[in-house]
């Protein structure tokens, strides 16, 4: 776990320095953040609440919790979020993703025991994952002005706007009872946080400044994303109009030489 979150905290430093926008003068761009003072105090608000109610409870749960729990635990509910991914995937005009997304789906809800086993990674199918802010950035939306978000964190205007979608096309929002519905979704969120308890211990001790690194690191992952989604469509789309080039000159082609020609009428006597 520890080589994970190192890992993972060596490459958000490496992509902060290639997020970074620089004007004229040298220094970061405020076009990508124009309520930066906003987003600083919030980002401070949400440290303050990460370090005295959400980490240790994500601590006492890794020190309680055994772990095969506590990957049954993410794995239910990743299970169900790749419904939704697989939505986003037909969305995103990614037909062959979405097939594959729902083929995971139903054999872990199958074989997997509604999810707690993940049998389809087992299979080698791959697990994406996407939501429709990723959706809109494919259709073009672009991302907007940089935000943190109360409770949540980084995002943008264009993923904010999106998150009621993502909430309403989550199924766990329509578990019931809602008691059961509310208990799930604390510990889902408390699983979630667990994962990177090593990489916010390695990000606290970093000699820089924690806003804009987590900031360029964010706009460098979400631009990688959608790009990537964008090329991935663009390969589909030549891809089919050269199948169909190939089909039209397949049709154009003259008719084989053994195919009888037309009969010359007979000269008049």
């Amino acid at each position: 776990m520890k080589l994970k979150a190192l890992v993972l905290a060596v490459s958000l430093f490496a992509l902060s320095g290639c997020a970074t926008v620089p004007n004229e003068d040298g220094t970061q761009s405020s076009r990508v953040d124009p309520f930066e003072s906003m987003n600083r105090s919030t980002s401070a608000f949400n440290d303050k609440f990460d370090q005295n109610l959400f980490q240790p409870v994500a601590r006492a749960y890794v020190n309680v919790v055994p772990g095969f729990v506590q990957t049954g635990i993410g794995n239910f509910f990743g299970n169900i979020n790749d419904v939704w991914t697989a939505a986003n995937s037909f969305l995103q005009g990614n037909v062959e993703d979405g097939f594959s997304d729902i083929m995971r789906f139903s054999l872990n809800s199958t074989f997997g025991f509604l999810g707690i086993l993940d049998i389809a990674s087992e299979a080698r199918i791959p697990k994406h994952r996407k939501d429709f802010g990723q959706t809109l950035g494919v259709w073009g939306v672009p991302n907007g002005p940089y935000l943190v978000i109360p409770f949540l964190g980084p995002s943008v205007m264009r993923d904010a706007a999106a998150l009621p979608a993502d909430y309403y096309a989550d199924l766990w929002t329509y578990t019931r009872p809602v008691y059961i519905r509310n208990i799930g979704s604390g510990v889902r969120l408390v699983d979630k946080r667990a994962g990177y308890l090593d990489a916010s211990s390695l990000l606290e001790d970093a000699a820089l400044d924690k806003y804009i690194f987590i900031r360029d690191a964010y706009l460098q992952r979400i631009a990688s994303q959608i790009e990537s989604r964008k090329d991935a469509k663009q390969n589909r789309e030549d891809n089919a109009e050269m199948q169909r080039q190939s089909d039209d000159d397949v049709m154009k082609e003259p008719a084989m030489s053994g195919t009888p020609s037309a009969v010359k009428p007979l000269p008049t006597p």
